[in-house]
């Protein structure tokens, strides 16, 4: 699969490094259930060099710059595993609708009158910002215009995987199904060698995509080694209306299909038997858990502990925020978590480690970048976030993976990098002033509102 970024090798450096992190605390996720104390991460050319207990750090390395942080927790950066990033423009502008009615008499035609370069661009600017806020280094997106979606996440240096959107029906952004493709595999050959970027091919939905157009996809997918990300089983009505086309349930459609494999990322899953479930695990398919969208449009709850049980990957996302209303990862954990446990009946399902690892490891999985970032481990890119937990709100503590998951919020979030480099500080964003983001932000609102 394109990673967008090759593993290359690191070699050891006994002394002077790029950057040296000194926590109280690092959750590494890989090994499972780790919690390391007073150790530190050693970082040059933007990789993990070493995870070391930080006096023997102290004395193997002489860095640049050395980060003490004490009463803080670094964990990998997180993974928003699928939203539309430019649709923070939309952020509460379709509230309390189901998702057809959301779809048909509010999206869709906005975006008839609205979606554009420029618009993609900005609101993808916006959502960046606040995925980066809140401690998510890499996000996977599925919108029109990708390229103004690579631009605005290469301006913000924020690792994307770039969604080549594909629906069988004219918008701004291309005439048909031959011009979605043509013009989303262009993007792809511009951006390809970026190493912030990776791609997918990303057919909206069965419900908006013929057989024909999924058969291309198909191809298209095996010849070039490309992921397939498409909303699948999100609502009730989406199965009725492919039973009554086709004859059978949407997944088994994809499957007659050959859609399915191990690159293969269904998002939401929220309507799964127990035999669709093992299906997608046999292909060594993965699923994009969309909590609080999948409650806010009442499409229901997806079957998470079902899929633990029976070894299903899964990743979290936020969905964007015309559907979620924030893009903020840590409330999706705990949701997830909460969700989870309520609907089994079991207390111990998806635990906080559980939890960190599909909003970080599992979502690498996903995406087929966990070669290269998802854990704190040597020759990963050092995409990583700090969270500080010495705040007497939060106290007392008793397990710091507990508390990130169930006690920290994004507003906790306190530093940021990816590749090694400051996004965020002391929980300042450096790639853009607020005051630009505020500025466009009220442009498109007033922009919105006169359409």
């Amino acid at each position: 699969m394109d990673n967008g970024a090759s593993a290359l090798p690191v070699t050891e450096n006994f002394g002077q490094i790029d950057l040296l992190i000194e926590p109280e605390w690092i959750i590494p996720i890989e090994p499972a259930g780790l919690i390391l104390v007073n150790h530190s991460i050693a970082i040059q050319n933007g990789r993990i060099l070493d995870v070391l207990p930080s006096t023997e750090a102290q004395q193997k390395y002489r860095p640049n710059e050395t980060m003490t942080l004490p009463g803080h927790v670094v964990l990998p950066g997180l993974i928003n595993l699928h939203t539309h990033a430019a649709m923070n423009l939309f952020r509460g502008y379709a509230d309390d609708l189901p998702l057809m009615q959301w779809l048909n008499d509010r999206i869709w035609p906005v975006e008839a009158r609205l979606a554009s370069p420029s618009f993609v661009h900005d609101g993808t600017l916006l959502a960046c910002a606040e995925m980066l806020r809140g401690g998510v280094t890499c996000f996977n997106d599925m919108y029109f215009f990708p390229q103004a979606s690579a631009e605005a996440a290469v301006r913000m240096g924020m690792r994307a995987a770039i969604g080549l959107v594909v629906i069988d029906f004219p918008s701004n952004y291309a005439a048909d199904v031959g011009d979605y493709l043509s013009k989303g595999l262009a993007c792809r050959d511009l951006w390809k060698d970026d190493p912030l970027l990776s791609f997918n091919l990303a057919p909206h939905a069965p419900y908006t995509v013929s057989d024909a157009s999924f058969e291309r996809i198909a191809v298209l997918a095996d010849q070039l080694d490309l992921g397939i990300h498409i909303h699948l089983h999100e609502t009730h009505d989406e199965i009725a209306q492919s039973l009554k086309q086709y004859g059978i349930r949407p997944l088994a459609r994809l499957h007659r299909l050959g859609l399915l494999s191990p690159q293969f990322l269904a998002v939401h899953a929220v309507h799964l038997e127990i035999s669709e479930i093992e299906l997608l695990q046999k292909f060594g398919a993965h699923i994009a858990h969309c909590p609080s969208s999948n409650l806010k449009l009442g499409s229901g709850i997806a079957p998470v502990a079902k899929m633990k049980q029976l070894g299903l990957n899964f990743g979290i996302g936020t969905d964007s925020a015309a559907s979620n209303n924030r893009l903020d990862s840590f409330a999706e954990m705990r949701l997830a978590s909460l969700l989870a446990k309520g609907v089994s009946g079991d207390a111990t399902v998806l635990d906080s480690h559980q939890s960190l690892h599909a909003a970080t490891l599992g979502g690498a999985c996903a995406l087929g970048l966990e070669s290269v970032i998802g854990s704190i481990s040597k020759g990963k890119f050092a995409d990583l976030c700090a969270v500080r937990l010495d705040d007497w709100q939060l106290l007392p503590r008793f397990d710091v993976a507990s508390h990130l998951v169930n006690v920290a919020t994004r507003n906790d979030v306190s530093h940021v990098w990816v590749a090694g480099i400051h996004k965020l500080k002391d929980g300042i964003l450096l790639p853009i002033d607020g005051g630009i983001l505020a500025d466009t932000a009220e442009m498109w609102q007033n922009r919105i509102l006169n359409v």
